[in-house]
């Protein structure tokens, strides 16, 4: 009898780890069944993009994981990935079910979150993430000190802004949110081997708005893209720019130069160049190409417009008020699009 028995044993474990094996991958599949409708997932390119910036940044094993060929895990657009740092993961030959739930819990979804978006939300807030009934929480913001530091789930984000896309964003920790291992996902579940953290808020659009345009990341970017004249220019003048126009600019159109020779000039010169540079209208260089001749597009200098020049032939691309755009659609993002063109819009006043 006990003999019998134990002949059993091994196919009762087999049976249960099977079973938890089943119920996992169940789970992660019903996180689009009971969360809410996520965005579309982000272009290959993106992802392809945010990978070999990973690996840059000598986080490899993430790297290869969101460039896992075959794919199985595709980010949704507007998110942002926390990078677990490679000697945080302790065994690379895990089960790809496992390293998937990891990138689950470490992904946020809603937004791509720069740093300087994060130090703006509440210390307590908690983020929702890709793994079903899943939160993370923003359990420490050090502003006092530079740099700047932000802790969640008491972790570090020790490589902010490893990449920044419009529709993704990446930064690296210190070690997983959780401590997580494949036998206790199996035997223990979701709801105890990861902990719901305590929540103080779960607005985080008190700080962080989405129906704006999100200007900060857009001076970040600029500078990324080595437009540092205009980035400070912009960040400069954007006080003015959110006290005239608070809560009437929606989206907006971007031509930056990429030396703007106008930095030693007042401030209110200074004001009326950017501003000049500046459509409060969002248009791809698609849109702008299929424009007439002679068109004339609005600026945020209510008596001041640009002109359409067209494509001329002596030209490599699309000319506006007598300045070529020689980098079309270098910054695209849901609320704003940013052109590079080769030299600042002239104004009658600095040049008369």
């Amino acid at each position: 009898m006990a003999y019998s028995r134990w002949c059993w044993f091994p196919l009762y474990l087999a049976a249960s780890i099977a079973l938890g094996i089943i119920a996992i991958s169940s789970a992660i599949r019903s996180t689009s069944n009971k969360n809410p409708p996520q965005d579309p997932p982000i272009p290959h390119d993106i992802s392809l993009n945010a990978s070999n910036a990973l690996r840059k940044a000598g986080f490899i094993v993430m790297a290869d994981l969101l460039h896992h060929s075959p794919s199985f895990f595709k980010p949704p657009q507007n998110s942002t990935i926390f990078a677990i740092k490679d000697s945080a993961i302790k065994n690379t030959s895990h089960p790809l079910w496992f390293l998937k739930t990891l990138l689950l819990y470490h992904t946020t979804t809603s937004n791509a979150y720069s740093f300087n978006d994060l130090v703006k939300i509440p210390q307590g807030t908690c983020l929702p993430t890709l793994l079903r009934d899943k939160n993370v929480s923003l359990t420490k913001l050090d502003l006092d000190h530079a740099p700047n530091s932000v802790e969640i789930n008491h972790v570090l984000i020790s490589n902010p802004n490893i990449f920044l896309g419009e529709q993704l964003a990446v930064h690296g920790v210190l070690a997983p949110f959780s401590p997580l291992q494949p036998q206790d996902l199996l035997q223990r579940g979701f709801g105890f081997a990861i902990r719901t953290p305590t929540c103080r808020s779960n607005d985080v659009n008190v700080s962080v708005s989405k129906n704006g345009v999100e200007w900060n990341r857009v001076v970040h970017l600029l500078r990324a893209k080595g437009y540092a004249s205009f980035s400070i220019a912009l960040h400069s003048v954007l006080d003015g720019i959110k006290r005239d126009f608070s809560g009437s600019l929606g989206y907006v159109t971007i031509f930056a130069p990429r030396d703007l020779t106008l930095l030693g000039y007042p401030l209110t010169i200074l004001d009326r160049a950017v501003r000049l540079h500046i459509l409060p209208q969002r248009f791809v260089y698609k849109e702008i190409s299929s424009l007439p001749v002679r068109s004339l597009l609005k600026t945020l200098m209510p008596d001041e417009h640009l002109e359409i020049d067209g494509v001329l032939d002596f030209v490599p691309g699309m000319v506006v008020n007598g300045v070529v755009i020689v980098a079309p659609d270098m910054i695209i993002s849901e609320k704003f699009v940013v052109h590079g063109i080769s030299r600042a819009f002239k104004m009658a006043e600095v040049t008369s």
